[in-house]
């Protein structure tokens, strides 16, 4: 049930913070200036080729579980922290969010990991790279 939850809350974060209408890849909001439509920001959805981390999504789990550091003092902690960021047209990441986190600094430390992650592949519109919002959770175990 938690992830239908979160499914459905990375669902509608990329609906509400997309600039794209529902025919495919075509911007919400007509403009003349260049510089306004280079900003769009597309949900994964809406795009020809989607992001993808280097070496797929296995290997970003795999990363992220590499790079957490668990609170020292809490070695029972369990649970899942839960983010939104923003895939840049060069592949790095920016606008990092903890859309939810265990408390203890987690989601601190999600963003630290998140700010170490290699460049992914970016999402392409067109054949042009685009900016692409996107989500995912680190699993504590």
């Amino acid at each position: 049930m938690k992830k239908l939850l979160f499914l459905i809350l990375i669902c509608f974060a990329q609906f509400t913070f997309s600039q794209t209408t529902k025919e495919r890849g075509k911007p919400a909001v007509e403009t003349t200036n260049t510089t306004a439509n280079e900003n769009l920001i597309y949900a994964t959805n809406g795009i020809d080729v989607k992001p993808e981390f280097p070496g797929g999504s296995i290997e970003f789990t795999n990363f992220l579980e590499k790079n957490f550091i668990k609170p020292a003092d809490k070695p029972q902690l369990r649970g899942k922290i839960h983010f939104t960021f923003i895939i840049e047209k060069d592949g790095s990441l920016s606008d990092i969010k903890i859309v939810r986190d265990l408390g203890f600094k987690t989601g601190d430390e999600a963003i630290r990991v998140l700010k170490l992650a290699p460049k992914w592949n970016p999402g392409k519109q067109n054949g042009k790279e685009v900016r692409t919002l996107n989500g995912g959770s680190i699993t504590i175990k």
